[in-house]
């Protein structure tokens, strides 16, 4: 049984074999990462999720054990599809990159000696992280309507970036950590919220 599309997404996957198609393409372009084509690909060319569901996918993909853009897919692909858009989905997600890694793989140690070989790899990088921050600042956006509002944000967001560029902590700690902390922090302000209801509510009533 399938969910309904999510709010906010005007267009949805005509069928699994195009889920599978859509995350297969999207598998090849991701050279260094496939997070930021990812981003591109279902918001703003499929406009399968809005840039809010996707913040909030990643984010449970992120916790979850494994790779975080196949967790992604997998969520992505039973939300219109069950059981069958997931598989579609994982399935588009490794056969073409597995291929292509064993194709490279027998390939590699005759042309790692070749300097152009090299400097190509160096530059899919630097493109790599180029895309990175460019899905960064497009999903600030999203963060206007979040329950913790921008000043937690960014220090939550600060207080990461220190955590992993300067102490050098263990990517799990500060997935951990930090995503408990904001977590905690997100059911404080929503408590907050709900109790300010309630009162606005009762002073209502008493007039």
């Amino acid at each position: 049984m399938t969910t309904p599309p999510p709010a906010g997404a005007t267009d949805r996957p005509a069928s699994p074999l195009a889920v599978f198609i859509a995350f297969s393409l999207l598998a090849l372009q991701g050279f260094g990462g496939v997070l930021a084509v990812a981003q591109r690909e279902l918001v703003d060319r499929r406009n399968w999720l809005s840039r809010a569901e996707f913040v909030e996918l990643y984010a449970v993909a992120q916790l979850l054990p494994g790779p975080n853009v196949v967790n992604l897919s997998l969520m992505i692909g039973d939300r219109y599809f069950g059981w069958r858009g997931a598989l579609a989905a994982i399935g588009g997600m490794l056969l073409a990159p597995l291929l292509v890694v064993l194709a490279l793989a027998a390939s590699y140690q005759q042309l790692a000696q070749y300097p152009a070989v090299a400097g190509a790899l160096r530059g899919m990088g630097a493109v790599a992280a180029g895309l990175i921050l460019t899905m960064a600042l497009k999903m600030l956006a999203t963060l206007r309507g979040n329950v913790l509002g921008p000043a937690l944000c960014t220090a939550l967001g600060l207080v990461t970036l220190a955590a992993i560029a300067v102490l050098r902590m263990p990517l799990a700690w500060v997935v951990i950590g930090l995503g408990l902390s904001g977590w905690g922090l997100a059911r404080w302000r929503i408590a907050l919220l709900d109790a300010r209801r309630a009162r606005s509510r009762k002073d209502d009533e008493s007039c």
